[in-house]
């Protein structure tokens, strides 16, 4: 080699993974948001529910009735109590950017199908009261009785629509955490020397 001989200069590698392992790690801020959002609106809708269940009494010439009355609307008000809770600290969890594990996307997705199924049972359960208040059932000898309370029934209506749209918030909420979890977290499966297949996560 003469003197004269350069030896050229390495260039300088850059490593592009350090971003997309910091997205992996924090997620990206639109789903951040989109996620603290669906999580903050429930829990409006939930206080809304259950203030307007919580005022639901009526008193005239036939009597006075109360959601105290009836199981179901008892429920409903316990149910939006909780997911009201719920939705406030999971929104402030999912707010906060921090480091993904196993462990909380297992969380989330168990927590919110919980959820989801104990707001839907208590609109379900409601909405059938409500559909034989208004209509009645001979067989069971149930009055149609929004004929006499209607305004007792108008709120009731408005709480279990409302719970209904809980529901559908929930249901959303189950399919984001559902998606971080197993597609975040894929499960390969590993194969021992004896062929037992043995399911691993890595994040």
């Amino acid at each position: 080699m003469g003197k004269d001989s350069v030896i050229p200069a390495a260039e300088p590698t850059v490593e592009m993974g350090g971003a997309n392992t910091e997205e992996d790690e924090y997620g990206s801020a639109t789903m951040r948001t989109v996620e603290t959002l669906l999580r903050v609106f429930p829990m409006a809708l939930c206080v809304a529910a259950l203030v307007i269940m919580l005022k639901d009494s009526q008193t005239n010439e036939y009597g006075s009735l109360s959601y105290s009355d009836i199981g179901a609307f008892r429920y409903l008000v316990h149910a939006s109590g909780v997911c009201a809770g719920y939705s406030l600290l999971s929104a402030v969890f999912a707010a906060v950017p921090r480091p993904s594990t196993i462990s909380r996307a297992w969380a989330f997705f168990l927590l919110d199908q919980l959820l989801t199924y104990v707001i839907l049972a208590a609109a379900a359960i409601s909405t059938e009261v409500v559909y034989l208040a208004y209509k009645g059932d001979a067989s069971i000898t149930w009055s149609r009785t929004c004929g006499s309370f209607g305004g007792f029934c108008r709120k009731a209506t408005a709480s279990v629509v409302i719970t209904f749209v809980v529901t559908l918030c929930y249901a959303a909420l189950s399919l984001i955490s559902s998606y971080r979890l197993f597609s975040k977290y894929d499960a390969p499966v590993a194969y021992t020397d004896k062929g037992i297949e043995i399911a691993t996560f890595h994040s």
